[in-house]
């Protein structure tokens, strides 16, 4: 789909993502920016940027793009959902540093045959699922191991 194009995915009220000016702006925002980050930190670079976005308006577009697999969204270990833009076009899981942030992409074959074999036992059909991991980065842990 280009970006001329409007998505309006099951759920999503009509939403027009793309195509506007306000979709534009969002995604080149979230092209900028280095990794997850709240909806509050996106509109934040929005008005940094020097656009008249609403905050209300970033939450909906950011929840139609997560739902067409445009960008990643995670919950940190606070239970806010952090958002960037999505690296691959496969399923995959993420592997966040609790300290500082970073994530890493990763895949999860025993989370995907686990999460088959249960749906199957219980007699569900087309089950998806999250899942989120949260740890030390290598850079974190080495300072920990370094201050204690």
């Amino acid at each position: 789909m280009s970006t001329s194009q409007s998505a309006t995915p099951a759920g999503a009220r009509g939403t027009r993502v793309r195509g506007t000016r306000q979709a534009e702006a969002l995604s080149a925002a979230l092209d900028g920016l280095p990794g997850f980050c709240s909806a509050q930190q996106i509109h934040a670079e929005l008005r940094r940027r020097g656009e008249n976005v609403g905050l209300t308006t970033v939450y909906r577009h950011l929840q139609v793009l997560s739902e067409d697999g445009q960008v990643d969204a995670i919950r940190d270990s606070g239970g806010e959902t952090l958002y960037r833009r999505c690296r691959t076009d496969t399923h995959h899981h993420h592997l966040t540093c609790r300290n500082c942030g970073r994530s890493v992409e990763v895949e999860g074959k025993a989370v995907e045959r686990w999460a088959e074999e249960v749906a199957r036992e219980a007699g569900f059909a087309e089950v998806g699922h999250t899942v989120e991991l949260f740890g030390l980065c290598p850079d974190c842990s080495a300072e920990q191991r370094s201050r204690g």
